[in-house]
């Protein structure tokens, strides 16, 4: 090997080494998966995000020292006012970006909770900054923007009752 070709290869060694300390892990989400009984099949909540209005879960940081299925209660009635009974173990989880108001966009593990719905309060702290809507589950999946909710949804669409 000639010796511009090792310095080469321990150059591109040393810089692919160097680009792991800046690739963050990704943060942690939780979501609300709220559903409610439907005529053929069970009913989800979609709501739309603030900055670009796609079609997602209700979700957002976990709360501090808090379980994260209380998070999961609380995102469902600050972003659509609906209440209900928390199933606390997770369904499942699913890999995702949150926006930022700057335009960067952040890795994001979202681990949802499912919610069997009980009322939707007529006021509430996000009410008129998103849409709000009931799909059928087969409909809330083809209504979805991103394609890992998409399979979560497909996956896990048995265990949605």
């Amino acid at each position: 090997m000639s010796v511009a070709k090792a310095i080469a290869t321990q150059e591109a060694s040393w810089l692919h080494g160097l680009s792991g300390l800046f690739v963050k892990p990704a943060r942690l989400q939780i979501a609300a998966l709220c559903f409610r009984s439907g005529d053929s099949e069970p009913e989800v909540l979609l709501v739309s995000t603030r900055e670009s209005g796609r079609m997602i879960l209700p979700k957002g940081w976990p709360e501090k020292d808090r379980p994260a299925c209380e998070t999961a209660i609380i995102e469902a009635c600050e972003e659509a006012g609906v209440t209900g009974k928390v199933d606390p173990r997770p369904i499942g989880s699913f890999r995702s970006f949150k926006g930022l108001s700057d335009g960067l966009r952040i890795r994001t593990k979202v681990l949802v909770f499912k919610i069997r719905f009980e009322k939707q309060l007529k006021d509430f702290p996000e009410k008129g900054q998103r849409d709000l809507v009931w799909l059928p589950l087969s409909e809330a999946i083809d209504a979805v923007d991103e394609p890992s909710l998409r399979r979560f949804l497909r996956k896990h669409r048995s265990s949605i009752t």
